[in-house]
């Protein structure tokens, strides 16, 4: 599993005209395939008058899944540009959709391979990207007494608490990075008096 990936920092459109042809780039983040072609079919219904929906996404912090679609532009000038300007970029769990409002002027398939692949490459520099960390996913298990004092001292170094549930004791949901683990269970035991009880969970990613 990668220890990091880069992603769109939130959905968003922008718009470059090239010889009187409109192209409209929508980029936003998606967790599964399923999600992006959702969103596809969404830009596609808000733009059914367009000349072409063209799309791309890679989902996989390893890139493991790549799609991209011409939509009627010739093979290869549309989504392939797209798909590389994501993979250049280094972007994962993304999808483009990249409307083109036909202007009267062709741009001949170096033109539209600019076009297409500038269009995403633009947009991903007004959106911006943020980076996500895997972590270790973690419970603190602590009685009552202690649980408010140990939720200020996680916040106050940075500690994300994912989550909070009181029971007979106070179990607090965490991100750590594998390589705080051991740190983290020893700094958890003294500001605990040995009182607090620490389970591992299974892996996420986070921002960071």
């Amino acid at each position: 599993m990668q220890d990091a990936y880069r992603t769109v920092a939130r959905q968003g459109v922008h718009e470059i005209e090239i010889n009187r042809s409109r192209f409209l780039c929508a980029l936003a983040p998606a967790a599964t395939e399923r999600e992006a072609q959702d969103f596809i079919a969404r830009v596609r219904r808000e733009h059914a008058a367009a000349t072409h929906n063209c799309s791309a996404y890679v989902i996989g912090a390893d890139a493991s899944v790549q799609r991209a679609s011409d939509d009627g532009e010739p093979g290869g000038t549309a989504g392939v540009p797209m798909l590389q300007m994501l993979l250049r970029r280094d972007v994962r769990y993304v999808v483009a959709v990249v409307t083109r409002y036909y202007g009267g002027v062709k741009l001949g398939a170096g033109g539209l391979i600019r076009a297409y692949g500038g269009a995403v490459g633009e947009t991903l520099d007004v959106l911006g990207t943020v980076t996500r960390r895997r972590f270790r996913l973690a419970t603190v298990t602590v009685d009552h007494q202690r649980a408010g004092k140990v939720q200020n001292d996680l916040r106050a170094t940075g500690r994300e608490v994912r989550g909070v549930r009181y029971a007979e004791a106070v179990s607090i949901e965490i991100g750590l990075p594998d390589a705080e683990v051991e740190a983290f269970r020893a700094w958890l035991a003294d500001a605990t008096a040995g009182t607090a009880v620490l389970e591992l969970g299974g892996e996420a990613y986070g921002t960071v």
